[in-house]
């Protein structure tokens, strides 16, 4: 490898470095954060800039105020986006039989849904899926993984 060479590949990998420093950080169990600025009316974008996840108390599919303002910045940002179409994700803590987690996975995303058609968000746009507990966002068995395995996402589906 020649001079120029060499030097070409050390600058290059300076600027990767330097775009890696200067990321914000990596999504948490919150439904926010991510790596720079995100394409909008994407995933990420919802992620980010929205928050794509709200959280249930125990054996509960009762929407918090937390959660409906949430779901609020939600609809505001699918009005923003009429082309993106979503799933609602219901999730559950290990607790409780497989067919009951089920049951209540489909009730949580159902009270996203109902929220966001209250909104305004066309029915049509919101599909739901219950998922129970097989796919936990948190690995254990205390509360604080439990708190944050009982939640219902918002995927984009569609655009």
């Amino acid at each position: 490898m020649n001079l120029f060479a060499k030097s070409i590949a050390v600058v290059s990998a300076l600027f990767l470095l330097a775009a890696c420093e200067n990321g914000t950080g990596s999504g948490g169990a919150d439904g926010k954060g991510g790596m720079g600025p995100a394409t909008p009316g994407t995933q990420e974008d919802l992620t980010q800039n929205v928050g794509d996840r709200v959280f249930f108390a125990y054996d509960s599919s009762t929407l918090s105020s937390e959660g409906q303002s949430t779901l609020q910045r939600q609809a505001a940002w699918l009005k923003q986006y009429p082309d993106v179409s979503v799933t609602v994700e219901g999730h559950c803590d290990e607790r409780g039989t497989r067919e009951y987690n089920i049951a209540l996975g489909e009730r949580r995303a159902t009270a996203a849904k109902k929220y966001l058609v209250a909104q305004g968000v066309s029915s049509k746009r919101v599909s739901t899926i219950s998922y129970g507990k097989e796919r936990p966002a948190v690995i254990g068995s205390d509360e604080s993984a439990f708190s944050q395995n009982r939640r219902g996402v918002t995927v984009v589906t569609a655009k």
